[in-house]
């Protein structure tokens, strides 16, 4: 099967999972939040770290899923907040955890411990801030984050890869990703426009049109620096995928790399101008 058809498939799968845990109810929805984080910590803390200080991820990685938690029934149920700061129990468990580590280990470890938590768990946690209005659920405008950011990336592939691989083309950032070129920048961007403009002339984004095509350039150029920052921590473990958990495309964090910045740049775009 070539990799084009095994992309596509897994990414049909994929998009079909991610409906159904933003539509159906806010448990799905927290069922997600906590494997994504659960899994893109492990991945990141396996990149950086290899098999070193387990017991420190793994009470690194509880503190991110805690995180989620509470931030989830703070949101969803009215859980009083100052029970939000339990969060520092595992953390603090990790920090512990470290200073009594028997071998010695380099500073850089412990210091990925607390940048996969700020990197990872901390935008996923935000958003319950997103999918609940006064108690009610409704993922809708994050499910339409999600849309305009899958666009951006398509459109950027396709086009990138079309008309920004030849001799003289432009490249956006060869000192991080060589394949990446302003000639797929740009394609992203409008495709990421051309999504909102569907999802709005279908009545789903009740956004002035003004306002709906500076989110989607914010979420498209959120999404670039997304996955410009994971090219980054790759080039520095040397590394060419976080995971190979998904077929075609990688590890988790490999796929949700975008979505680490652009969704909560385009949250604070609205929430700011009180569009949302």
């Amino acid at each position: 099967m070539s990799n084009l058809v095994t992309r596509t498939l897994t990414g049909a799968a994929f998009i079909a999972i991610m409906l159904a845990c933003l539509l159906v109810n806010e448990y799905l929805f927290a069922l997600l939040a906590v494997t994504l984080t659960a899994s893109m910590l492990y991945e990141f803390y396996s990149m950086s770290m290899g098999d070193r200080h387990l017991l420190s991820r793994i009470l690194a990685i509880i503190a991110g899923v805690s995180a989620v938690l509470l931030l989830f029934f703070n949101c969803a149920s009215g859980m009083p907040a100052k029970y939000i700061s339990l969060i520092a129990i595992p953390v603090f468990g990790a920090i512990v955890s470290s200073i009594l580590e028997k071998k010695d280990g380099s500073m850089d470890d412990y210091a990925y411990l607390l940048a996969g938590l700020l990197y990872i768990a901390a935008p996923i946690s935000l958003s319950s801030l997103m999918v609940f209005r006064s108690g009610a659920f409704d993922a809708g405008m994050l499910l339409f984050f999600f849309v305009m950011i899958w666009s951006s990336d398509v459109g950027a592939y396709c086009i990138g890869t079309a008309f920004g691989q030849k001799e003289h083309s432009r490249k956006l950032a060869p000192h991080i990703s060589p394949k990446k070129s302003w000639v797929g920048f740009w394609g992203g961007m409008a495709t990421s426009i051309a999504a909102f403009l569907v999802l709005s002339a279908l009545d789903l984004m009740d956004l002035p049109v003004v306002h709906g095509i500076v989110l989607a350039i914010i979420i498209h150029c959120g999404g670039v620096c997304g996955d410009l920052f994971e090219s980054l921590w790759k080039r520095r473990f040397g590394v060419k995928d976080s995971g190979n958990v998904i077929p075609g495309h990688g590890g988790v964090l490999d796929r949700f790399d975008s979505s680490l910045i652009a969704v909560p740049l385009g949250a604070i775009y609205l929430s700011i101008l009180s569009l949302f």
